[in-house]
């Protein structure tokens, strides 16, 4: 009847000319117009602040991706590599708290565009050693570089100084030195990513990291000085160990990004005006603060400070009461691991592609940009469409995070048996005579064959001689002649090439030997099962999230995901960096030479070892954060009735179910939140 009655009125009001007050249009009309202004300052917003979240992980990625640039060109080992790159993390663990305090009563938009200024400046900073260091200079045979000049490698005349050898014994008495060889330019870098860290905002975008690593890819296959030599007078390639890429360029691209980021919140009002409709809302949530007419909805400054006065007597308690929830403690030391596992592994991962697989940094980072990353996403839709689909509980997330994990290191475990020996290296890898291995013990880069030549034990300029076998510099092959320029330079008459079993020649050419025949195949089996593990490792993350929700009471949750995403930061993104690398140092059987003198970067892995260290280290990493996985939903099994381990899809029932299981929950202080309730979670 009631239905009818509308109808009918409805008809009516259709057909019937009825009086007309003006004044409801003028105020229909008003309403509509801030309606519209409303939602046209909101939807510059979030697209302003798309953008920067764009421009923020577009910069993370790429640093990610000239981790091995950087390495080489300021002659760093992997450990100091891993501070520079934990230094974003400090960085916004210096801000966090002030943003945190001020961004509520400060202009918002005008904080976020000083944010995206100071990033753009730290990474500016990154770029700037390449201007202050000069020309990137790599170890080479002389004759490669003078047409006119032809020296003989192997100088079995004493008084023949080779060139190299010249500049370091002028270098030592060089007052420059240090200043001319860039030994302490990597502090700019690290600089620079602490500013980057200072002025972040927290990123959800996904395509950022995609396009941070295709224009590494990019700028990888550039020369690092281009523009500023002669590129035809480059005698190494993209696949030496001593090539730098441009790796200042993307910098300079994604410091420009980030300004022009920045540039629309300086433009925004510090309120949004709210709709007419939501005037009168007593809503207090976090963003109807933000969208509003005036600052007087955020009370006087006295009812503030009994405010805070309040929430600092509430502080200690709050905090016991956190810690004493079992699920969350549990939760956070398995995400703390979990995440020490996958940031070490990231890291490091186009250098580990590079050194165990002989691939260019430019192909290492276009296979991670275009094949990973995209996995990755795709993992974390799929793990919130599993559990908006099936209605999954409290139980069934940890079961999901769970089986996520544990199948994920599962495949991880067999990238084991998809590494590529090592190079043939005369000296490191391999023995001069090519009989047996080079121990750790034996690894003597001189030999019977080069004993009548003057050769510096520290040099690397490989050759490749036409037995297959790399020999660490034409001295040390024991060349005696050689012809053409740059990386047509042919050696001729090499002793130690002539000895090696089985070989018909006594030539060698510049640059080091591709690794055998297995290792195309073998990275192919890489990359198909990297990106499952990326899938795999990825779908638990949504359930994860909606765990740590949902096992903490709603007044706490706010302050418990500020506790996870400091114990994140300072526990895994500082420290797994750095002993990665230090692990990973471990595996190096060739250290580069400064120019001044002392170690520099890595030039040769044992591939064997840098398998099993980088692999290893990530698998134990990951089988910890798996056993507090497993605890966690045994505390969770526990705790909850068999009925509480489902969850309808619209969120009606919660952990507990029922009414008096609620109020039996508030009173008894247990372990699951009574209720699911989802807008929070959106606001969260």
């Amino acid at each position: 009847m009631e239905v009818s009655s509308k109808e009918n009125t409805h008809f009516f009001s259709n057909n019937t000319v009825l009086p007309v007050d003006r004044s409801s249009f003028k105020s229909e009309s008003s309403a509509s117009k801030e309606k519209q202004a409303c939602c046209g300052g909101l939807k510059i917003f979030l697209g302003a602040l798309s953008f920067v979240y764009f421009a923020k992980a577009l910069s993370g990625s790429y640093l990610k991706s000239t981790i091995t640039q950087i390495e080489r060109r300021f002659d760093i080992p992997s450990s100091l590599v891993g501070v520079i790159d934990g230094s974003f993390e400090i960085g916004n663990l210096l801000i966090i708290i002030l943003v945190s305090y001020f961004g509520a009563k400060l202009h918002r938009p005008r904080i976020i565009g000083a944010g995206c200024l100071i990033m753009s400046a730290g990474t500016f900073l990154i770029a700037m050693p390449q201007f202050f260091m000069g020309r990137y200079r790599y170890e080479i045979f002389s004759s490669t570089i003078n047409s006119t000049v032809s020296l003989s490698p192997c100088l079995q005349d004493k008084s023949q100084t080779p060139l190299s050898a010249l500049e370091k014994s002028q270098a030592k008495v060089n007052a420059g030195c240090e200043k001319e060889a860039g030994s302490s330019m990597w502090i700019y870098v690290l600089l620079g990513n602490l500013l980057r860290g200072i002025g972040c905002v927290q990123t959800v975008a996904i395509i950022g990291p995609i396009f941070g690593f295709l224009l590494g890819s990019l700028c990888a296959k550039l020369y690092v000085d281009i523009g500023f030599v002669d590129l035809d007078t480059v005698t190494i390639s993209p696949k030496d160990a001593q090539w730098v890429g441009a790796w200042w360029l993307g910098y300079l691209i994604a410091g420009l990004i980030s300004i022009l980021a920045g540039i629309p919140f300086w433009f925004l009002p510090r309120h949004l005006p709210r709709p007419q409709g939501r005037k009168d809302s007593s809503t207090s949530s976090e963003h109807s603060r933000f969208i509003t007419e005036d600052s007087k909805d955020q009370g006087t400054s006295s009812w503030q400070q009994a405010k805070l006065a309040e929430m600092a007597k509430d502080f200690l308690p709050s905090l016991k009461n956190l810690f004493g929830n079992p699920v969350y403690i549990l939760y956070l030391c398995a995400s703390i691991i979990q995440f020490n596992s996958l940031i070490g592994m990231v890291t490091y991962k186009p250098k580990y592609i590079e050194q165990q697989y002989g691939q260019t940094s430019s192909k290492t980072n276009f296979v991670i940009g275009l094949i990973n990353i995209p996995a990755v996403a795709f993992g974390i839709f799929s793990g919130g469409l599993i559990m908006k689909r099936f209605g999954v509980g409290v139980v069934g997330a940890a079961k999901l995070s769970l089986g996520s994990s544990f199948f994920g290191y599962l495949l991880l475990l067999s990238l084991f048996a998809m590494g590529c020996g090592n190079s043939e290296v005369a000296g490191l890898t391999v023995s001069y005579h090519g009989a047996e291995a080079v121990s750790d013990h034996e690894q003597a880069l001189f030999s019977e064959c080069n004993s009548g030549c003057s050769c510096s034990r520290s040099d690397w300029d490989p050759i490749c001689g036409e037995n297959g076998v790399t020999y660490v510099s034409p001295c040390l092959a024991g060349c005696r002649a050689s012809n053409g320029t740059g990386k047509n330079t042919v050696f001729f008459n090499c002793s130690c090439v002539g000895t090696f079993e089985s070989s018909q020649s006594s030539s060698a050419v510049v640059g080091p030997c591709q690794k055998g025949n297995e290792c195309p195949k073998m990275f192919l089996y890489f990359l198909v099962i990297s990106v499952i593990t990326s899938y795999t490792l990825s779908v638990g993350g949504t359930p994860g999230y909606i765990l740590l929700l949902r096992c903490i009471k709603p007044h706490l949750k706010s302050f418990a995901l500020g506790i996870y995403t400091l114990a994140i930061r300072v526990l895994a993104g500082i420290p797994a960096p750095v002993y990665f690398g230090v692990a990973i140092d471990t595996a190096c059987l060739k250290w580069g030479s400064k120019r001044c003198g002392g170690r520099g970067a890595c030039r040769l892995y044992d591939s064997s070892a840098l398998r099993y260290v980088y692999l290893g280290l990530t698998l134990v990493l990951g089988m910890v954060s798996i056993f507090f996985s497993v605890a966690v939903l045994c505390v969770l099994r526990k705790k909850s009735s068999p009925q509480d381990e489902t969850l309808s899809a619209n969120g009606e029932r919660g952990a507990c179910g029922t009414k008096s299981r609620k109020d039996s929950f508030v009173n008894s202080d247990q372990l699951i939140q009574s209720t699911y309730w989802p807008e929070k979670e959106t606001r969260l």
